[in-house]
C-alpha cells in the first residue's frame, strides 16, 4: 500500500469486465473501493478482496469523493448519473467517466455536471482488461487540469501510462474515436484479407506471419504521413496515389471474382480516385484524409 493511496477512496460504477478490472486494480493499490452495478451479483469476488458493496448508486457515490464510471455507453451512464437522487449525492464530488462514446456526448455530460455542481473529467481506456493494473495500460484524460492533478494519484493506481490531453472535455473521446477507427478498420481489412486468402486456398495461419510483416511496416508510415498531413506536403515519392488505385482495383477484382463483398475496399478506392481526379495523382495516399475533410 503506497502512502499516496492508503487514505484514498474511490467508487466504481459499472462492473462489466473493464469495470471489475478497474476496481480490482484500485483494491490492489490499497484504495478503499466501493462498487455498484445495476445487475446484482457481479461484485462478489471484489467484495471477497475487500471492496464495499453499495446497495444503490446513490449510496455508492456518497461513499467517496471520486466516482469512476465505466459502462457500455453514455446512455447507460446517464441513466445512472442523471437520476435525481444520484445527482444530488454527487454535488461537490468528482466523476471521472471512462465510458466510451462520442466527443459531443462527453461535452454534453460536462455541461450537465456543471449545472449540478458536479466536478467532471472525461477519459478513455485504450488497452484491454488484461493490462489494467500493469505498466501496459494506457489511459487518456481530458478536462480541467487542476481537477486531473488533484485525482491523479488515485487514477495512477490503475497502473500504466496516464496522459492529460487538455481542458477540452471532449478531447479524450476524440482520441478514442480516432484510435478505434484505426483498430476496427484494420481488423475489417484483416478479416477481408483472410476471406480472400481462403478463397485462393491460403489458410489463415499461412497468411498470418506475412500479415504481421505488413503490420510492422505501419508505425514508420504513420509517423511519416503524420508529418505530411500536418505540413500539407502529401509526398507520393515511391508510392503515388495512381499506383495505390491500381493495387486497390486488383483487390476488388479478385474479391468479387470469388463472390466476396469488396465494399470497404471499393470505398477506399473511391476516396483515392477522388483525390486523383482532383489533380493529386502524384501525391501519397494520406492526401485522401484532406479530401475526406472537405465540406
Amino acid at each position: 500500500m503506497s502512502s499516496s493511496t492508503e487514505e484514498a477512496a474511490v467508487t466504481v460504477l459499472g462492473l462489466g469486465p473493464m469495470g471489475r478490472s478497474l476496481a480490482a486494480a484500485f483494491l490492489a493499490a490499497g484504495v478503499r473501493t466501493t462498487v455498484w452495478n445495476r445487475t446484482p451479483g457481479r461484485d462478489r469476488e471484489l467484495v471477497e478482496r475487500g471492496a464495499i458493496s453499495a446497495a444503490t448508486a446513490e449510496e455508492a457515490v456518497a461513499a467517496s469523493g471520486l466516482t469512476v464510471v465505466c459502462v457500455v455507453n453514455y446512455d447507460a451512464a446517464d441513466s445512472v448519473l442523471r437520476r435525481d437522487e444520484v445527482t444530488a449525492a454527487l454535488k461537490g464530488r468528482t466523476v471521472v467517466n471512462l465510458t466510451a462514446d462520442t466527443p459531443d456526448r462527453a461535452r454534453d455530460t460536462a455541461t450537465w455536471a456543471a449545472e449540478h455542481a458536479v466536478r467532471y473529467l472525461d477519459g478513455a481506456i485504450m488497452t484491454p482488461t488484461t493490462t489494467i493494473g500493469t505498466p501496459a495500460g494506457v489511459f487518456l484524460h481530458s478536462g480541467p487540469r487542476e481537477l486531473y492533478e488533484e485525482h491523479r494519484p488515485v487514477l495512477e493506481a490503475l497502473g500504466g501510462v496516464h496522459t492529460h490531453l487538455g481542458d477540452d472535455i471532449g478531447r479524450a473521446a476524440a482520441y478514442d474515436v480516432a484510435l478505434l477507427d484505426i483498430f476496427w478498420t484494420a481488423m475489417a481489412g484483416y478479416a477481408h484479407a483472410l476471406s480472400v486468402a481462403r478463397a485462393e486456398g491460403i489458410t489463415a495461419r499461412e497468411l498470418a506471419p506475412f500479415a504481421q510483416g505488413i503490420a510492422a511496416i505501419l508505425p514508420p508510415v504513420f509517423e511519416e504521413t503524420a508529418g505530411d498531413m500536418d505540413s500539407g506536403t502529401y509526398s507520393g515519392e515511391g508510392n503515388p496515389l495512381t499506383s495505390a488505385v491500381s493495387s486497390m482495383a486488383h483487390i476488388v477484382e479478385t474479391s468479387e471474382a470469388h463472390g466476396i463483398d469488396a465494399g470497404v475496399m471499393r470505398a477506399a478506392e473511391g476516396w483515392a480516385r477522388r483525390a486523383v481526379d482532383s489533380g493529386h495523382g502524384a501525391d501519397g495516399f494520406i492526401r485522401v484524409a484532406e479530401i475526406l475533410g472537405r465540406r
